[in-house]
C-alpha cells in the first residue's frame, strides 16, 4: 500500500527519511500540490512552502529534500483550513447569468451584490414562479 498525504507530513515533519528508501509506489503517491497546500495551512511554514513551489512539480526529489532540511524535527498537527465561501447553486448562477447576459463567474459576483431580495426579483421577472424560487433560494 502507497503512503497517504499524511503518512508525507510525518516524513517531512518528523521522520525525514531519506528520498532513497521509499519504493517507486511511495514515490508516486508524492503529490507536491497537497504538500504544499497542507505545509501552508501553518503559518511558521507558509514562507517557505511560497519559496519553494516556484520548483518544477515534476522534480518531487527537490520538493522532499528541501522540505525536510528546512523544516524543523517536530510533530506538528496541520490542520487544514477550508473556504468559507459557499458555491452557489447552479441553477441561480445560470438565471442570473441569463438576464445579465454575462459569464457565469460574473454572475456569481452580482449575486453577492444584489443579494436575495435582488435575485427573487429577477428570478420572478424571468417567469420563475414563487414556490420554484423558494425551492432555489433555500439553497442560496
Amino acid at each position: 500500500m502507497s503512503m497517504t498525504i499524511f503518512d508525507w507530513l510525518k516524513e517531512i515533519t518528523l521522520k525525514k527519511t531519506s528520498w532513497d528508501k521509499f519504493s517507486e509506489k511511495d514515490r508516486e503517491s508524492f503529490n507536491v500540490f497537497m504538500i504544499n497546500r497542507y505545509l501552508s495551512m501553518d503559518k511558521d511554514y507558509i514562507d517557505l512552502v511560497n519559496l519553494v513551489q516556484k520548483i518544477p512539480l515534476t522534480e518531487k526529489q527537490k520538493f522532499y529534500t528541501i522540505y525536510c532540511q528546512m523544516i524543523p524535527k517536530k510533530n506538528v498537527f496541520l490542520k487544514y483550513t477550508k473556504s468559507k465561501n459557499k458555491t452557489k447553486p447552479k441553477e441561480i448562477v445560470e438565471y442570473i447569468a441569463n438576464y445579465y447576459e454575462c459569464s457565469l463567474g460574473e454572475a456569481d459576483h452580482y449575486i453577492d451584490i444584489i443579494r436575495e431580495p435582488g435575485v427573487r426579483t429577477i428570478l420572478w421577472e424571468m417567469g420563475v414562479d414563487q414556490k420554484e424560487q423558494d425551492k432555489l433560494l433555500k439553497k442560496l
